[in-house]
């Protein structure tokens, strides 16, 4: 037989075996079935990407600029949110249906910074952040120090501590053990004195000097400084800006000083706790013995308690995450 006889022998072997597999009725439920698993899984696929992006408007937030309030003085910042639809879509086709809490997010900064504004104080976070921060101002008090510190690391809890320039001299181990308990420092100017009333050129000195008091005592750079008795003027904010830090004031206040009770200063807090506040409070029994219960009842209020430098930060808390 010739080749080409063996060509045409094949070719009609083929067209007969494909016929008899078209005709047969296990080969046709067999493509069927292949079919409409196939038109099923892409019409789940379809409907989960569908879902996906109708929640866009629901889930997405605009960033929002800082800004100078006519109360609240500056403003920080807040990073908006977007949905990356096709990495959700991955997080939630396994499962094939929508699920929130697999929703992949990307922040989205906005335009303006807090260090693009002119110099001025901060009473509070950006009020949409849920955190809460210690400003804790020590020029005294060393004998409940070291309780409040016991506190804040049994809660893994990070404060903003503001030192006084001369305490700082005299306690340098009491400043270490603040720094080696991972709190950010602040700068509380020297003396302690009325910076409202007080000269240019002496306020300058008290910032200066005590920023290099603290660096040498404990190796930080200061980057936020707080007014002695909430005392200053707007000179006072530009000084502390020439040196590279910002003014930091408070929107809820322990009044410790006055040694309430625990349970009135408990009080006085938790009824004015608010997303983005900047408690006050120094290192008195009333505070040491009330560091805890706020610590835990902040918390329950899906509160976070942070840094100054981590509750001015324009990174949004995000849920699920």
């Amino acid at each position: 037989m010739n080749n080409k006889w063996k060509q045409i022998v094949a070719i009609s072997a083929i067209a007969g075996i494909s016929w008899l597999l078209v005709q047969n009725p296990y080969t046709n439920d067999y493509f069927t079935r292949l079919t409409d698993k196939s038109i099923a899984t892409s019409m789940q696929e379809d409907e989960l990407l569908f879902a996906i992006k109708s929640s866009v408007k629901k889930y997405e937030i605009e960033p929002q600029d800082a800004r100078i309030d006519s109360v609240w003085k500056a403003v920080p910042g807040y990073n908006g949110v977007k949905i990356d639809v096709q990495a959700s879509y991955e997080a939630m086709k396994k499962k094939g249906s929508f699920d929130e809490r697999k929703l992949v997010y990307r922040q989205v900064a906005p335009k303006k910074h807090l260090n693009e504004l002119k110099p001025s104080p901060l009473y509070r976070a950006h009020p949409d952040k849920p955190v809460v921060s210690f400003l804790i101002n020590v020029a005294w008090g060393n004998e409940y120090l070291q309780d409040m510190l016991s506190v804040l690391k049994e809660h893994h809890v990070k404060a903003t501590f503001f030192l006084e320039g001369r305490w700082t001299k005299n306690n340098p181990e009491l400043a270490k053990m603040i720094k080696e308990g991972g709190h950010e420092i602040g700068n509380h100017s020297y003396t302690h004195p009325n910076l409202q009333t007080l000269s240019t050129q002496a306020t300058r000195e008290e910032l200066r000097k005590t920023s290099e008091v603290i660096e040498a005592v404990t190796g930080v750079r200061s980057t936020w400084f707080a007014p002695p008795s909430g005392s200053f003027r707007d000179e006072t904010v530009s000084l502390a800006a020439d040196l590279g830090m910002g003014t930091v004031m408070w929107s809820v206040d322990t009044i410790d000083w006055q040694k309430p009770s625990p349970e009135v200063l408990q009080q006085r807090v938790l009824s004015k706790v608010h997303p983005g506040a900047f408690i006050l409070m120094h290192p008195t029994e009333s505070t040491a013995k009330s560091l805890e219960t706020l610590i835990v009842n902040i918390q329950k209020k899906d509160l976070h308690v942070v840094t100054v430098s981590e509750a001015v930060d324009e990174k949004r808390i995000l849920p699920y995450k």
